[in-house]
């Protein structure tokens, strides 16, 4: 029998304690603003570049904690220097992220990844709530209005594949958007936008991108008809966006009231975590080709931290949803592996990146990829989840 109440204590202890004062501590740049995310196993900082995800997601986290569990004051200072770093440095001039800078705020490379705006949104959203500011809601809706003129053709000029030979779209834009919609609702003044933005990604989602004959979300697909494609990218699985994405559609069946949203959620994430389980030696792979087929990616087999954070989610809320037994046994499951494999002994923060068998394969804390974002999100989610049962 699970002591939820210790559990959730846990889950608080590492995220207060150990993660958050690992962030703040080492990854603010006192001299020039914004965050340091290359950080080696001790938290020391091996590269300066500053990569405008994790600024967005770092601003959002901490603007996040502040609102939701009362204002410790050195949250707020570390998401507001954050925000004026990304609101100086961060865009075009248009609302357009760029994808990364130097340290001093000088572009780097160009804003072809639309995920900047989402997480810049996201945390401009969060800093608005938190400080009545609406210079930071006005940056939210402008980057919000981008977003929706850049996502039917995301990486515009930047875009690489030849036209008109194999058009294809991705899973991660509408999966990212139903997140964010409901991230940034406090903001946004028109709700009829936002309905029909849930709408239209609920769609792409559940009626787009998966598949019945598959079980759960491909990929990528044809942007001219939806339909499967016998390709590398047509071919791939990544069970942890699947995962991630279900606890997001969990969460707009709150919203909205819809149990059976909720439902078929969970359902997916069950068909998702049983196949994308490693049986051999633990742990929900990378990559996976829905034909078996040898992986196009090098590092299919490797055992990320943000997949099993994100699955470990998507199991305890559809067990606190729904009351379903597979969630919670799988949660268990999950939860085991996540302390053993992932939670640094010697020093904050978890390790990112493991080998199938589960042995740290980097020891950084942060990097390109890797920030103040799914680790301190999780810790935080499942905290509250297992408090509440």
């Amino acid at each position: 029998m699970i002591d939820f109440q210790k559990l959730a204590k846990q889950y608080k202890d590492e995220l207060m304690d150990s993660v958050l004062p690992f962030w703040l501590e080492h990854s603010q740049d006192k001299e020039y603003g914004g965050y340091f995310s290359c950080l080696d196993r001790d938290g020391s900082v091996y590269d300066t570049d500053k990569f405008i995800w994790l600024q967005g997601r770092e601003v959002w986290l901490f603007a996040m904690l502040y609102n939701c569990i009362g204002g410790k004051k050195e949250w707020l200072d570390c998401a507001l220097q954050g925000g004026e770093f990304l609101k100086k440095y961060g865009h075009d001039g248009n609302y357009d992220f760029y994808f990364s800078l130097n340290r001093e705020g000088r572009p780097l490379i160009q804003p072809y990844n639309i995920f900047s705006n989402t997480f810049a949104c996201m945390g401009f959203a969060q800093l608005a709530k938190a400080t009545g500011n609406p210079e930071y809601a006005e940056i939210a809706k402008k980057t919000f209005d981008r977003i929706l003129a850049r996502k039917d053709n995301p990486k515009g000029i930047w875009e690489k594949s030849y036209p008109g030979t194999r058009p294809m779209k991705g899973f991660s834009l509408p999966m990212i958007i139903c997140n964010m919609a409901l991230e940034i609702e406090d903001v946004i003044e028109d709700k009829s936008v936002l309905d029909k933005t849930i709408e239209v990604c609920l769609h792409e989602v559940l009626d787009v991108f998966y598949k019945d004959e598959v079980g759960m979300m491909v990929e990528n697909v044809s942007s001219l008809d939806g339909s499967l494609m016998d390709c590398f990218e047509g071919r791939v699985i990544n069970p942890g966006h699947n995962l991630e994405a279900m606890w997001f559609l969990m969460d707009l069946g709150v919203r909205l009231n819809d149990r059976s949203l909720i439902d078929k959620a969970v359902k997916i994430a069950l068909n998702v975590i049983a196949y994308g389980w490693d049986k051999e030696y633990g742990g929900i792979f990378y990559f996976m080709d829905r034909k078996g087929y040898p992986q196009q990616q090098l590092e299919w087999d490797q055992k990320l931290w943000w997949v099993h954070i994100e699955s470990a989610i998507a199991m305890l809320k559809g067990y606190a949803l729904t009351g379903n037994g597979e969630c919670l046994r799988w949660f268990e499951k999950l939860d085991g592996y996540m302390w053993s494999h992932f939670k640094d002994r010697e020093y904050p923060e978890w390790f990112g990146y493991l080998n199938r068998r589960g042995e740290v394969l980097l020891p950084l804390k942060g990097g390109k990829w890797k920030g103040c974002f799914h680790v301190p999100r999780g810790l935080y989610q499942m905290w509250k989840m297992l408090e509440q049962m």
